[in-house]
């Protein structure tokens, strides 16, 4: 990778979420120092900080979030949503079937 500078800083190289992911796994292993990986990654340290800033907090996220036998608040409106929308949809097809029966009596003398 080209490095550029600017004044007395250089630029440094973008990490995708995939390098991210190996860049926490050998933290957290001890594979690499801060320092090692920064160096290694061609990056500046903060930038291995901050990723396991957001690991950390991404991964205690996720498992507050998967506590067994707790269910997301989320879900359950969504869900109550749904079933109210459904509930509302069927009043309506009914309703319509009955004004269909009503307009197909008053056209056919026969019915």
């Amino acid at each position: 990778m080209s490095e550029q500078k600017s004044g007395s800083r250089r630029r440094k190289r973008v990490l995708s979420a995939e390098e991210k992911l190996v860049v926490y796994q050998q933290l957290l292993s001890g594979e690499l120092s801060q320092r090692q990986a920064a160096e290694r990654w061609d990056v500046d340290p903060t930038t291995i900080m901050r990723i396991r800033r957001v690991a950390r907090e991404g991964a205690l996220g996720a498992l507050a979030q998967s506590r067994p036998g707790r269910r997301q608040a989320e879900e359950d409106a969504e869900l109550a949503a749904a079933r109210a929308e459904i509930e509302r949809l069927s009043e309506t097809v009914k309703e319509q079937a009955i004004e269909l029966v009503v307009l197909r009596g008053k056209q056919r003398p026969g019915w």
